[in-house]
């Protein structure tokens, strides 16, 4: 049964989207409506918009959108029923649980179970005989029993099937085991353990749920780290290892390391806000989260060409999320395991002597730049200065710029002007590309192209377009949602989808309701609300009248017609007669 539309409304009514987004986004008002970067991909050019009046959301960029049920649905990586108990539980509201059918919730705490379950075998397993060869690893990498205890550390045995045993016996089906990605099934049809052989990390949400595992194998057999694929209780790009951990230390710096045992051994050392990614590159949603609990992270991957690279990739991510960057490199290639290791007794001194003295990441890759130009020469002195000022350009801080314009005039000996000319032309160059790009992205859009909700808009983009327009004109303006229930009935709109929202707005009007994404969130999927969002979204700064209307209305009714003739031309003599039919009814 869907919540009691009363509940909806009250939790509506002391949810302000403004002020939930306000805790992720810096957003500035522009107008009637707020603006800022958005959290949901990288970008410079603020194009997220909140939007008071109706409680949407819509970024230009990347087409997220919806209302605030949807918002914490994505920043916090929930399905619709755990997204409305976040929002219950900040308002102060109890949730009418006996009324809601949540087959997807049930599944997702089986997952969990299965997961936690998981974890308690692994780690008796390597506390066993069976488990000797992944606590002689350990060991040997010099970690101790209270951190092995600590991260909840673990072993999966050589058998293909013990965990999968285990699970069963604890009353688990195979088909959970298999949607946990602990197990996979066969060729056979058959299920078998996913990690075998593997020394075993568990992975924990800021609400201490095992979601996932990372697992090392011990021999020269590839992969070496082997992860769990995303499945409804963990997605890899949203999640970070140990911030379950270092999001409760009172500290506003963060050091983002390259993999598991680089952060537990930070950990044991003495750097408790030690966090990771999990096998795959920072994304923006992972910035984004961290900017939740640090003002400044020190990116301290490895110094070989993979980790330079994804330390580039970093840090615009992490400057986008309004977060101060630093990059920490360690002496000789070594990682923060090896040096804190090599040190012995001295190693959390000498690891807090090398943080401590880190420069910022524009100084980082300043000296990135200096290193690859000869300047002892004219031209490599040239070649400086023209990769510093394309570096400078990319700064959104102009204070900033000019400090390092300064800096590099007084290094060189040139007129620190000229410096300056010339990180205006290329930021000049850049905002050009920028827009050119967003331009196409536009023409793309507007064209039906990679359009997945409507994927009939591209062949019918004349009255997609039309119908999108009309859509959002009932949203803003029911008093004409009579007029389009009288003029337009629903089959006459040429797409699927906005058919679909057409039919539910109409209804709405019926109900005597306006028409609210809150409302209907349980009704469509998170890519469809974006979708809807836009179409409101696109109507927010037009005045919209009564013959606009009527214009939206008959380019739809003319697109049908059109659409009818062409199908009778093709068709047979009765489809000619239908449409002939059809045509003198309309203009009686």
């Amino acid at each position: 049964m869907p919540l009691p539309e009363a509940f909806l409304q009250e939790l509506k009514s002391r949810s302000d989207l403004a002020d939930i987004a306000s805790s992720y986004v810096h957003l500035r008002r522009s107008g009637r409506h707020l603006v800022g970067l958005c959290p949901f991909h990288g970008e410079k050019t603020p194009s997220f918009h909140v939007y008071g009046e109706n409680g949407s959301f819509y970024c230009f960029g990347c087409g997220a959108g919806g209302d605030v049920i949807t918002f914490v649905r994505k920043i916090e990586n929930l399905d619709y029923m755990e997204a409305i108990r976040w929002l219950a539980d900040r308002a102060g509201m109890q949730v009418p649980e006996n009324q809601v059918e949540d087959g997807l919730g049930k599944l997702k705490t089986r997952l969990l179970e299965i997961n936690r379950e998981a974890a308690r075998f692994y780690h008796a397993v390597l506390m066993s005989p069976e488990g000797r060869p992944g606590l002689q690893y350990l060991e040997k990498r010099g970690l101790s029993l209270k951190t092995i205890r600590s991260f909840g550390l673990g072993f999966s045995p050589e058998s293909r099937f013990s965990l999968v045993n285990h699970l069963r016996k604890k009353g688990f089906t195979d088909e959970e085991m298999v949607q946990a990605n602990v197990a996979f099934r066969g060729r056979n049809g058959g299920v078998a353990d996913r990690f075998f052989g593997r020394v075993m990390y568990p992975i924990i949400d800021l609400r201490g749920n095992v979601i996932a595992f990372g697992g090392r194998i011990l021999t020269d057999q590839k992969p070496k780290y082997l992860n769990t694929s995303d499945t409804l209780v963990f997605h890899k790009s949203q999640s970070l290892f140990a911030l379950n951990f270092a999001k409760n230390v009172s500290s506003q710096q963060m050091i983002l390391a390259e993999g598991y045992m680089d952060v537990i051994a930070l950990h044991q050392a003495g750097f408790p806000t030690a966090i990771a990614t999990l096998g795959t590159a920072l994304t923006a949603q992972q910035a984004n989260l961290l900017a939740k609990y640090a003002r400044e992270i020190v990116i301290c991957y490895d110094a070989d060409e993979a980790g330079q690279k994804a330390t580039a990739r970093a840090i615009p991510l992490l400057r986008n999320a309004g977060l101060q960057v630093k990059v920490l490199t360690i002496p000789q290639g070594k990682d923060p395991d090896e040096y804190i290791r090599s040190w012995g007794e001295q190693g959390y001194a000498r690891f807090k002597q090398l943080l401590d003295s880190t420069g910022n990441d524009v100084e980082y890759r300043l000296e990135k730049i200096r290193r690859s130009c000869a300047l002892d020469t004219a031209e490599g002195r040239v070649a400086y200065l023209t990769g510093a000022a394309e570096l400078l350009s990319t700064l959104e801080n102009k204070i900033e710029q000019e400090v390092y314009a300064a800096k590099l005039a007084s290094e060189i000996g040139v007129d620190k002007y000229a410096i300056q000319q010339q990180i205006s032309k290329y930021a000049s160059r850049q905002r050009k590309q920028r827009e050119q790009k967003e331009f196409q992205s536009f023409q793309q859009q507007r064209a039906g192209l990679r359009d997945r909700v409507n994927p009939e808009k591209a062949a019918h983009l004349r009255a997609a377009t039309a119908e999108e327009a009309l859509i959002g004109a009932l949203c803003r303006y029911p008093e004409y949602q009579d007029l389009a229930a009288k003029e337009l009935p629903a089959e006459k709109m040429l797409t699927g989808f906005n058919r679909k929202v057409y039919s539910v707005i109409l209804d709405c009007g019926k109900e005597g309701k306006n028409f609210s994404l809150t409302d209907i969130a349980d009704r469509f999927q998170e890519e469809e609300l974006a979708a809807i969002a836009g179409m409101m979204a696109r109507t927010q700064d037009l005045t919209i009248r009564k013959q606009d209307v009527e214009e939206y209305i008959r380019i739809i009714q003319w697109e049908n017609e059109k659409l009818q003739a062409e199908r009778a031309t093709a068709g047979e003599v009765g489809d000619i007669q239908a449409y002939l039919e059809n045509l003198k009814s309309m203009k009686k």
